[in-house]
């Protein structure tokens, strides 16, 4: 099978919080939506939480992309206080119509030293065959599909990964 990465975009920020205090999982599955639109504006619209009916974790976000409206139900297939990894069938909303985007999101801390963290945010977004179908019906080659979409996920990536990383040391202290 072919590759199917759109983008995939990775940036870290210093936490001013030693690693044993970060809690990531509880800072996500608890962050209340004011905070969340503050860490990408005016990108980020609302998130929440809530679990699937087995009882996983779940993040719902709500977000622009570039010229996208994207609503994210990650599911969290890992969630420890310094590793989180979640997965999204996130449904997009452009310009074309309405498809579907598969996202992996990766959260993680790391030591710096006994004072300092560094926070690590990975965004991975794949072409699931609905959108192939998509783009393939508008004309839209998938090397564009994945320029434009490229583009977006850096920019919106490079500009919340510091402020993920702020509110994440925020909520470390708020919780010691």
């Amino acid at each position: 099978m072919p590759d199917r990465t759109l983008s995939h975009a990775v940036f870290t920020a210093p936490m001013d919080v030693p690693i044993e205090k970060v809690d990531i999982a509880d800072w996500l599955f608890h962050l209340p939506s004011p905070e969340y639109q503050r860490c990408a504006p005016p990108d980020h619209i609302a998130a929440g939480a809530t679990t699937t009916d087995d009882g996983r974790p779940m993040s719902i976000n709500v977000e622009t992309i570039g010229d996208s409206l994207v609503v994210q139900s990650y599911v969290g297939e890992v969630t420890t206080p310094t590793y989180c990894r979640m997965v999204s069938q996130s449904d997009t909303f452009t310009p074309r119509g309405r498809t579907k985007v598969q996202v992996v999101w990766e959260l993680s801390a790391t030591r710096v030293d006994d004072t300092t963290s560094e926070y690590r945010n990975v965004v991975t977004a794949t072409a699931t065959d609905e959108f192939l179908t998509s783009i393939a019906e508008h004309g839209v080659s998938f090397e564009e599909a994945a320029k434009a979409r490229s583009a977006a996920s850096t920019d919106h990536c490079s500009r919340e990964t510091p402020l993920y990383a702020r509110s994440t040391a925020a909520h470390a202290r708020a919780r010691a």
